[in-house]
């Protein structure tokens, strides 16, 4: 068999760390606070807490699968390689299609902050702008991403200053409590989890990375800690001044906060920041799921054609050109708080098949307790998420199986 071309190498541990990030902080700030807030009511951070320890015992998988398996795809290849190939190709089905629901969010985010009346035409001419920027290398992605990055973090610690340092901030709207029931705050953990699992991009961009088998095992703890810190301190700011019944009916959180903290003239830079942010997740997301239909296609579990690296930007050209076109419809479709739900189910159907890869990788008691946890921890957040979630999600996989399936038969 001839070989196939590989992607080319030009990720250090700080860039395979800032596209973690650009994922993470994204998705989660903007994204999914508000949801989680109105199923957990004031067990919002407690939701938070369940949600970074699931995603700690993910990522702890992840890293040693990615050393030991430095290819792009992620689980997809992990699964395969561990497990056997239907249950890599089950991850890599339920990675593309949670993720590419995800990209039509942040997509739609960056719409409903630059223009809420024409929401839906700017998403879909952010991912057409951000498809091009990954077709002409990940180093571009990369360089791109570092200023996002350092915006966003930038807005977000202006938004911490005005809320806590305000007249209007209030211990007492911090009690952490059962307000919504213990099923409310798995809920909102679930949701929660759609913003911490931007660290799966490290993994996927495996192929890509320097030295991966030193770079990755330290980029993911680093990029998911910075991220943990983030959000903690955020959802503290927020909480302070709104409340959770506040959090929970604000269609821009972090916008409502400061405006109630009496710093109207940040408004404007909150949302800029939002857009920023979200444009960051999305070109990441773009990334990581182009690089896993790279990798399912070299198997032909999608079209070979899929397979191609380009001759001069070593970049998976035809792949990328796919996912955009696909996440551009949805983004054209979908409804932002529809898509969290159907991609945390997907994703964390994902890191289930991770943590029973990791599993396998050693005997002792003591290796196995993170996967353990782990891949529990997944498994009753994904059916805490709400129903229509769980049925849309179920019913989507069930049709890759499906398709397996019949594909197997006529091999």
């Amino acid at each position: 068999m001839t070989q196939q071309p590989e992607l080319r190498r030009t990720l250090g541990v700080f860039d395979a760390v800032v596209i973690g990030l650009g994922s993470m902080v994204g998705a989660g700030i903007f994204a999914a606070l508000g949801p989680a807030a109105g199923a957990a009511g004031s067990g919002l951070l407690l939701g938070l807490a369940i949600a970074a320890v699931v995603a700690y015992c993910n990522a702890t998988a992840s890293a040693r699968l990615a050393a030991r398996y430095p290819a792009s795809g992620g689980t997809y290849v992990y699964g395969r390689e561990r497990l056997g190939e239907f249950w890599g190709y089950l991850a890599g089905w339920a990675f593309v299609v949670g993720k590419t629901a995800s990209c039509a969010a942040m997509a739609l985010t960056v719409g409903a902050y630059v223009w809420p009346g024409q929401a839906h035409a700017v998403a879909v001419a952010a991912v057409v702008l951000l498809t091009a920027v990954n077709y002409l290398g990940v180093q571009k992605s990369a360089w791109l991403t570092r200023g996002i990055v350092a915006v966003v973090l930038a807005v977000l610690a202006a938004v911490v200053v005005a809320c806590l340092g305000s007249g209007a901030a209030g211990a007492e709207r911090l009690d952490v409590g059962l307000s919504n029931g213990f099923g409310g705050v798995l809920e909102a953990a679930g949701l929660l989890f759609f913003a911490f699992a931007g660290y799966a991009r490290i993994a996927t961009l495996g192929e890509e990375v320097r030295d991966p088998a030193r770079t990755i095992p330290r980029a993911i703890p680093v990029a998911l800690g910075i991220a943990l810190c983030v959000y903690a301190g955020v959802a503290v700011a927020v909480l302070s001044v709104l409340g959770p019944s506040g959090l929970a009916g604000a269609t821009a959180p972090l916008a409502d906060a400061v405006r109630a903290a009496g710093v109207p003239g940040l408004v404007p830079v909150v949302r800029v920041g939002a857009a920023v942010a979200a444009l960051g997740s999305l070109l990441a997301l773009i990334l990581g799921v182009s690089r896993t239909t790279l990798a399912m296609a070299r198997d032909r579990h999608l079209p070979g054609a899929l397979a191609a690296v380009h001759p001069r930007f070593r970049v998976p050209h035809r792949a990328e050109l796919a996912v955009g076109a696909v996440v551009a419809v949805a983004a054209a479709t979908v409804d932002v708080r529809g898509a969290i739900g159907f991609s945390s189910f997907g994703v964390l159907v994902y890191y289930a098949i991770a943590n029973a890869s990791a599993w396998t990788l050693g005997s002792s008691p003591a290796a196995r307790v993170l996967p353990a946890v782990g891949g529990l921890g997944c498994v009753v957040l994904a059916f805490a998420l709400p129903v229509t979630s769980v049925v849309a999600g179920g019913t989507v996989l069930a049709v890759g199986v499906a398709a397996y399936g019949v594909r197997w038969r006529l091999r």
